[in-house]
């Protein structure tokens, strides 16, 4: 009896002990909290009023490999194919590690993580650099600051996004506003540059656009409330959904689970940054409900 109750224990301890080095919550309290992956520096959860608002499908891989399908993943340094090496670089891919641990400030709470280069980043990309992630949790908002520093002699560019999948229960009833007249690259037809006529975007196909110039905020009707993004450095916005014939061909994605999903992107890859020696940006947005 001793030893069974000694064994489950110490699967118990494991398990936590796996759990806590593999990820970090940040919690308000059982309404209002965040789970962060140090693979990718990925939010996977943000509950805010008890409520799910982040989109992770149930097929998303976790094996400190493969990116993590759903959630907020960061991409840098570069956006969408990549000749040098995986696409959407590696940010998304490369465990973080913990800058400066959860804290509360005034009503918020506060954690910052950090990627430096190394010998497998250099060995795809050859620059020195550190990028620092700074989640904050308010109780009715998200912020996500990605700082990019060349910590190099060499100047460098790049292109970045932050990846975020929001949870909708039906998205033929989302809206995405605030983008009517802006120019489009559409991904789905090849490439080509359109301009969007509608006041309100919806989805009813595949979706696989990015929006220049855009507003520093955005609306974003998910069918039952509305958020606003407001980002600052971070012009473009991608909107995407595979839709269903795409979806099927996703191993880490349920076939019907692009009915309980839209990506709306905030990111600066229509045109690279440039960073000199010594050189930083701060790309960043604040989700509020």
């Amino acid at each position: 009896m001793d030893y069974m109750f000694y064994t489950k224990q110490k699967v118990l301890n494991e398990k936590l002990k796996e759990k806590m080095e593999n990820k970090i919550c940040l919690e308000l309290d059982t309404q209002n909290k965040v789970e962060v992956f140090f693979h990718g520096a990925t939010i996977t959860s943000w509950v805010c009023d008890g409520k799910e608002k982040i989109f992770l499908s149930s097929k998303s891989v976790f094996d400190n490999k493969k990116a993590i399908r759903g959630g907020i993943p960061i991409v840098f340094p570069n956006f969408g194919p990549w000749e040098k090496g995986p696409q959407h670089g590696f940010a998304r891919i490369k465990r973080w590690n913990l800058k400066d641990s959860v804290r509360k400030i005034d009503d918020k709470l506060r954690v910052v993580l950090f990627l430096k280069d190394d010998e497998e980043t250099h060995a795809l990309w050859n620059y020195n650099f550190e990028l620092e992630y700074e989640i904050i949790l308010g109780l009715k908002t998200l912020e996500t600051n990605l700082i990019v520093k060349n910590t190099g002699t060499d100047e460098f560019d790049f292109t970045a996004l932050l990846h975020t999948y929001f949870k909708v229960d039906d998205v033929g009833k989302v809206s995405i506003n605030d983008l009517n007249g802006l120019n489009y690259i559409d991904k789905v037809k090849n490439g080509i540059s359109e301009t969007e006529s509608r006041e309100a975007i919806t989805i009813d196909q595949e979706i696989d656009r990015i929006y220049k110039s855009t507003k520093d905020t955005i609306s974003i009707n998910s069918g039952d409330e509305i958020l606003t993004m407001t980002k600052y450095n971070l012009p473009d916005i991608v909107i995407w959904n595979p839709w269903i014939e795409k979806s099927k061909k996703m191993s880490d994605f349920d076939d019907e689970e692009y009915k309980r999903m839209i990506c709306v992107e905030a990111g600066r890859v229509y045109t690279k940054c440039i960073l000199k020696q010594n050189e930083k940006i701060t790309l960043a947005q604040k989700i509020q409900v």
